[in-house]
């Protein structure tokens, strides 16, 4: 192969079902992600088993955009696991979609592909999803979460505290979102639903006090503001489980001072903060598979024998 690409999943601190109704949200680009190594080819041939969809709808969406019909012959090698809430399919999205760029000659700016990505997933099974997974996958930057306005698509950055890790606890439910109850809960949303706005605007306020927190260097406020949240997402959202809530009683039991679930909900991953001596306990003590998840750049590109070039 001649080149690659690598798109890293991503853990959103906090602003969940916010995205699709535009929101905010604070996601940080995580270590764990997916690779595609490729080269021209005439037509797609992905080694992607169960990708088959998303790739097509990609391709589909940047033949839109006046891509050229140029085909690549890729394989798939991924470390970010599928259904646990950590944006596998949007990061799957964004490394398709860089390197049909690539062999194409295509430039886009990383919020126009972001765009276009969430197109495809919609194209591709039907989920109404927002812009959050395939955002973060591109616009990632080390040390920092990513603040986003899902509404204008303004961001910044926000540095992250050298002194909190931040730790993904997989529950071991799985889910796929258009098998849940994702769709329900954005129609309900539409319709006005009291619980699911209060939501919505509840996290909004939680994501502006949580950028406060970090910002002037509190992490003791960010225990509180995580535990609305979760009980936010348990009550009035509900899209939590009990295994989830559970485990984020396991993980602040084992010495996090900070947990709620993460992503679509419905099974998936919790988020749990800790200071880092501790970080090692807690995931000893959760009972489940987890990691002590790092800040990580965007998605990159890298040819043969070059150096890395952010996407």
């Amino acid at each position: 192969m001649t080149a690659t690409v690598r798109a890293p999943g991503r853990v959103n601190l906090i602003g969940e079902h916010t995205d699709y109704s535009g929101g905010l949200v604070l996601p940080v680009a995580i270590q764990l992600g997916i690779t595609v190594a490729f080269e021209p080819a005439d037509r797609l041939e992905l080694d992607a088993p169960g990708g088959e969809p998303y790739a097509a709808a990609v391709w589909d969406e940047l033949a839109a955009l006046g891509r050229r019909d140029v085909g690549l012959r890729g394989a798939v090698d991924a470390d970010l696991p599928q259904g646990a809430g950590l944006g596998s399919s949007g990061a799957f999205e964004v490394a398709v979609a860089l390197a049909l760029c690539d062999v194409a000659g295509l430039e886009l700016e990383p919020l126009e592909l972001a765009q276009a990505c969430r197109r495809a997933e919609q194209r591709a099974v039907g989920v109404p999803s927002g812009i959050l997974d395939q955002a973060a996958s591109l616009l990632g930057r080390a040390g920092h979460a990513l603040l986003l306005d899902c509404a204008t698509l303004e961001h910044r950055w926000v540095p992250l505290p050298q002194d909190v890790a931040i730790l993904v606890l997989d529950s071991g439910e799985r889910h796929s979102l258009e098998a849940s109850g994702y769709a329900d809960r954005r129609r309900e949303l539409e319709r006005g639903d009291p619980r699911r706005v209060r939501h919505v605007q509840t996290e909004n306020a939680r994501v502006r006090e949580m950028v406060a927190a970090l910002e002037r260097g509190d992490p003791a406020a960010l225990g509180p503001i995580f535990a609305a949240g979760h009980a936010s997402l348990r009550d009035d959202y509900e899209v939590s489980t009990p295994t989830l809530d559970a485990l984020v009683a396991t993980a602040l039991a084992a010495g996090a001072f900070a947990a709620r679930m993460t992503g679509g909900g419905f099974g998936g991953s919790i988020v749990a903060l800790a200071e880092p001596a501790r970080a090692e306990d807690v995931l000893a003590h959760a009972g489940v598979d987890g990691w002590i998840v790092r800040s990580s750049d965007g998605a990159i590109r890298r040819r043969t024998g070059s150096t890395p070039d952010r996407a």
